[in-house]
C-alpha cells in the first residue's frame, strides 16, 4: 500500500471508540534501513484544533487492526500512552 492512499484516512481507538486524527496530520517513523512504517505519530489537539505543546500518541504499527476505505481502526493496549 502506498502513504498516498492512506493519507486522509481518518484514525480511530477501537476501544475508546474516539477519533484520534486524520493521517495526512500525523508523523510517521520509518525504519531508515528497510523503508517500513513503524509508528504513527498522533499529536494530541485540544480545543479548536491547537495542538499541545510536545504531546503526542505513538502507535506502532503492529496495532493496526484494519486498514479501511474511510479509516485505519487501531487498538491500543491499556498503559501504553
Amino acid at each position: 500500500m502506498r502513504l498516498s492512499e492512506l493519507s486522509g484516512k481518518e484514525i480511530v481507538d477501537v476501544k475508546k471508540a474516539e477519533r484520534l486524527g486524520v493521517l495526512g496530520q500525523t508523523d510517521l517513523e520509518i525504519n531508515e534501513t528497510t523503508g517500513q512504517i513503524q509508528a504513527l505519530l498522533i499529536p494530541n489537539v485540544k480545543w479548536f484544533g491547537f495542538k499541545r505543546q510536545g504531546t503526542e500518541v505513538r502507535v506502532p504499527w503492529s496495532h493496526i487492526q484494519k486498514i479501511g476505505n474511510d479509516m485505519i481502526i487501531i487498538d491500543i493496549p491499556d498503559g501504553t500512552e
